[in-house]
């Protein structure tokens, strides 16, 4: 029986990723290159498994130092504008306040750090939902290894078998499968050109199947 719901953040309940890489795509554009989503993919949901950084990767195309171009400042000013303008993704209030009337213990796990999570569920009404916030200050390694679900599954006082975590990214859902939790993937719109691990259901948006209803099927 499922008792605990675990929550990625970034691209999962905000789309804070779309933004980040439609700005650095058009960084790469003004100077003649291309920023591929097999590069992109390798850093969403968790750093732990790629070496890859954006800027390091440019200036290696250009063959040159872009240290004076302020770029990754212009990155965080243009992703920002949009981010702070952007509500939760569909169907993400509707499951939080179902499983707060299940009587369901909820968690985020993030790779990022609180002050970034924090904030913008705070700033999005949604803090108050969640009883614990595990993010990159509060383990050794952030995903695809599996110690914030298990760090964020400890905390809400259930076993393994009876949380159930909502991911967007393959490098969380790889996270959840080696934590041994059941993991649903949502993908965002860039991670949906992404190929995927198994998970235990995968679904377009999180409207499109209501919480009783999911709980059902993976019962």
């Amino acid at each position: 029986m499922i008792k605990a719901l675990i929550f990625d953040f970034d691209g999962l309940v905000l789309d804070t990723e779309t933004p980040e890489y439609q700005t650095w795509q058009s960084i790469y554009a003004e100077f003649g290159k291309t920023l591929t989503m097999e590069n992109w993919g390798q850093i969403i949901g968790g750093t732990a498994a790629s070496d890859f950084h954006p800027l390091t990767h440019l200036e290696e195309l250009t063959g040159r130092s872009l240290a004076d171009f302020g770029i990754e400042s212009r990155v965080r000013e243009e992703s920002m504008q949009t981010i702070l303008a952007a509500k939760p993704r569909p169907g993400v209030l509707e499951t939080l306040e179902t499983a707060q009337r299940l009587g369901l213990r909820l968690a985020v796990a993030s790779s990022s750090p609180h002050e970034w999570v924090d904030g913008h569920l705070q700033r999005l009404g949604l803090f108050h939902y969640f009883e614990t916030v595990q993010c990159s200050e509060d383990v050794s390694r952030t995903k695809p290894e599996p110690e914030l679900f298990l760090a964020a599954q400890t905390k809400l006082g259930v076993g393994t078998h009876e949380a159930l975590v909502f991911e967007d990214s393959p490098n969380g859902v790889l996270a959840a499968n080696r934590a041994g939790i059941r993991v649903v993937a949502i993908p965002n719109p860039v991670t949906t050109h992404l190929d995927f691990p198994p998970a235990s259901l995968m679904l377009a948006e999180m409207s499109d199947l209501p919480l009783e209803q999911l709980l059902q099927k993976l019962s």
